[in-house]
């Protein structure tokens, strides 16, 4: 029997219908089975919306899902690298500067070269090669500087004036050699005491280690170079190594160190006359002191930069005319005396002793200990000590 025979069935006819026939009986049934179909039909599909989005089955099954989960294998994570320390084969720390440089260079002996600071040649060639300046008070209350250093360098180094006895004295105190033009007879008589090795371009030697500049007028022309330095060391046959003997005359910190007392000093003026007027300004980034005179930056003419030093020392000296020239003269022999030292935008006093004859000088703090200084280029002034007050610094 077909579907929709029992569903016929089942349905009561009217009496009018019944006695019809059978074929009308059949299409009416058949119309209403479409009908209720349809109405079936729509009622699942509500529903099957309806569990879609709402409900959750409980109890979902079908085939086992193997899921695979692949773990990567547990490793250490590197140690962190261990900071290096900066390898310093082959180097020593500057009798100088205190700053590491080759061994070769570091045992050699220093030259020291009497620069003129006249007011035409004011911006010298070559000073800012050197790692320590000495300024000091020569006839007419000008100013003369002596340069010190192990690796000068270049064609033109000067220009370079004429020596005097206490410059002598100061360079012994390094094992240098000095290289001058012309002398006075003090210089010669200091010389020949101590039995210094210098270059005079006043004597024979002088050809080969100097030359002139005519662009400049004389006395202030006189030049040399590196090359010309080392022909004269050789042609005169001077020791070149430091004595094996040789106590460094600075003892230095291992690193820049602040000043733990002292007064602030950002500008430091020395009034040695009414000329060059040197001063010095501290600059708080690189922590150097700039040096200034007549009335602009103080530079190398070399390379167009304004010299800078990491400490300043003033000595103060006795000090007075030593003829009717009004050449100086200093007590250095066996001798003892006051002074500043700055470094890092600060002051603080101390003390020195000189026994000449040993070629031995030392600075001391107010402990009474030895002066210890930062790493670095250093500029000292030998300044009279019956006229303090000509010194001046402030914040």
């Amino acid at each position: 029997m077909l579907l929709k025979d029992v569903i016929c069935c089942q349905i009561i006819m009217p009496n009018d219908l019944t006695r019809g026939s059978t074929r009308m009986r059949k299409k009416i049934c058949t119309t209403i089975l479409l009908i209720i179909l349809s109405a079936v039909f729509l009622v699942a599909c509500k529903k099957k919306a309806s569990d879609d989005e709402d409900i959750i089955p409980d109890d979902i099954t079908g085939p086992e899902l193997t899921v695979t989960v692949t773990v990567p294998p547990v490793t250490e994570a590197p140690s962190p690298t261990p900071e290096q320390e900066e390898s310093h084969e082959g180097m020593m720390r500057s009798y100088l500067t205190g700053l590491w440089i080759p061994v070769e260079l570091g045992t050699k002996r220093p030259y020291a070269i009497q620069f003129n600071n006249f007011k035409t040649v004011k911006n010298q060639w070559g000073i800012g090669q050197a790692d320590i300046v000495y300024e000091c008070l020569v006839e007419g209350g000008l100013t003369r500087l002596l340069g010190i250093g192990q690796n000068f360098s270049g064609d033109k180094l000067g220009s370079v004036r004429s020596a005097r006895h206490y410059f002598v004295s100061i360079l012994e105190e390094y094992d240098a050699i000095y290289i001058h033009y012309g002398k006075t007879k003090y210089a010669t008589s200091k010389m020949k005491k101590l039995g210094t090795d210098h270059m005079d371009g006043t004597t024979g030697i002088g050809n080969i280690v100097y030359y002139r500049d005519k662009s400049i007028k004389a006395p202030h022309n006189a030049f040399t170079s590196i090359d010309r330095i080392q022909e004269g060391i050789k042609k005169q046959k001077f020791r070149t190594e430091l004595e094996d003997d040789y106590q460094p005359h600075f003892k230095f910190y291992e690193n820049d160190t602040d000043l733990a007392s002292g007064t602030k000093a950002s500008k430091i003026n020395i009034r040695f006359s009414a000329s060059a007027q040197p001063y010095f300004e501290y600059n708080s980034e690189d922590k150097l002191y700039y040096r200034f005179q007549y009335g602009d930056v103080h530079k190398d003419s070399l390379t167009g930069e304004q010299l800078s030093f990491k400490n300043v020392i003033i000595q103060f000296v006795k000090e007075w005319d030593i003829d009717k020239n009004g050449y100086q003269t200093m007590d250095l022999e066996d001798a003892q005396g006051e002074g500043l030292y700055f470094t890092n935008g600060k002051a603080v006093p101390i003390t020195w002793k000189k026994k000449e004859a040993t070629s031995w000088m030392r600075y001391f703090d107010e402990a009474g200990e030895e002066l210890t200084i930062n790493p670095g280029k250093t500029f000292i002034i030998l300044f009279p000590n019956n006229r303090t007050k000509d010194v001046k610094f402030s914040e």
